[in-house]
């Protein structure tokens, strides 16, 4: 288990976007966040106070979470100090970054001398299956993107959320870092041996009563050259009865990828349904999600309003305007 509170590490971070593992954190567990910590440079803000690892212990905090999502998943070295002072003063470390901290001889050994526990949130805890295809009962949602990071987890929360307020069975299933700090279980399903990714979803949502829906955290996206074996796992293993495409609207290249735009929300649908189908014949697109946050509310709202018209189905920023109507066919 995880200690909370968390004091929230923002490290360098060029952007925000950079520091979503925080930013998802600190929007749905916001009682758990005492502050952040941020290194010069820091471009990022999740509007909390700003601490020394002695400040943060003052207010309780136990555990600091490196929010930060970083190409690569690496621990930087300017790093080092903040997270050293923090085990030095009584703090716990946790990271869903691909760079392990049980991989960092000196992390390892202040931890150890200090009484400090270090949680490497992306490793997986399960041997995993390889995946076999047979239909399981119950429903499955996922959201597929035009992109990586556009707020597929997000959307997967605000459903789960929306659902349950209706009295609907539903579970959101983690299967990234945030998602796993989020909700407390899941599968780092990026860090599964690559023939087992789909069996690992297969496993996290099994056999269910009827009218249960699991909500699948998405990952990646298929038109993104570095990270799209991770979505076709999460289709193929997640046999989709329902898609959700989500998008975010100001994106002028793939992330991290200047030379890829970003495909249309059509493209997507025509790609992403096929592909469900090979598992889930019926398999339905249901809905659009648009991240909406880099827009006013008049442009998000007539933004959703456009899209809505062009594609013919139920379209909204979940997170700024509720999921209700992402819901409404799935009820």
């Amino acid at each position: 288990m995880i200690n909370t509170p968390y004091l929230l590490f923002l490290g360098d971070a060029p952007d925000a976007l950079a520091a979503k593992v925080a930013q998802g954190v600190k929007d749905w567990r916001p009682e758990l966040c005492v502050g952040q910590l941020r290194l010069p440079g820091c471009r990022a803000d999740m509007g909390l106070d700003d601490l020394t690892v002695e400040e943060a212990v003052e207010r309780g905090a136990r555990t600091v979470v490196i929010g930060v999502a970083n190409r690569g998943g690496v621990i930087s070295k300017a790093w080092k100090v903040s997270l050293t002072e923090a085990l030095k003063v009584g703090l716990d470390l946790a990271s869903g970054l691909h760079n392990l901290l049980r991989d960092e001889e000196d992390l390892v050994a202040i931890a150890a001398q200090n009484h400090r526990a270090l949680h490497d949130v992306r490793v997986p805890s399960v041997d995993y299956p390889i995946a076999n295809g047979v239909r399981r009962s119950g429903k499955r949602l996922l959201a597929v993107g035009t992109d990586c990071s556009v707020g597929k987890m997000y959307t997967g929360l605000c459903l789960e959320k929306e659902m349950r307020a209706r009295g609907m069975d539903a579970d959101f299933r983690s299967t990234g870092q945030t998602g796993i700090l989020i909700t407390g279980n899941g599968i780092p399903l990026d860090a599964v041996v690559a023939d087992f990714m789909a069996g690992a979803v297969e496993w996290l949502t099994p056999d269910a009563d009827p009218d249960h829906w699991d909500i699948i955290e998405g990952q990646g996206s298929l038109f993104h050259a570095s990270f799209s074996g991770v979505t076709l796992a999460l289709i193929h293993g997640g046999q989709p009865d329902a898609l959700i495409l989500s998008h975010e609207p100001t994106r002028t290249h793939m992330r991290g990828l200047p030379d890829y735009a970003l495909p249309s929300l059509e493209r997507l649908r025509d790609t992403a349904l096929p592909l469900a189908h090979v598992v889930s014949p019926d398999a339905v697109v249901t809905g659009i999600s648009i991240n909406t946050a880099a827009l006013g509310e008049d442009e998000a709202q007539r933004l959703c309003e456009d899209v809505e018209k062009r594609m013919g189905l139920p379209t909204v920023d979940p997170f700024r305007h509720g999921a209700g109507r992402l819901v409404d066919p799935l009820a």
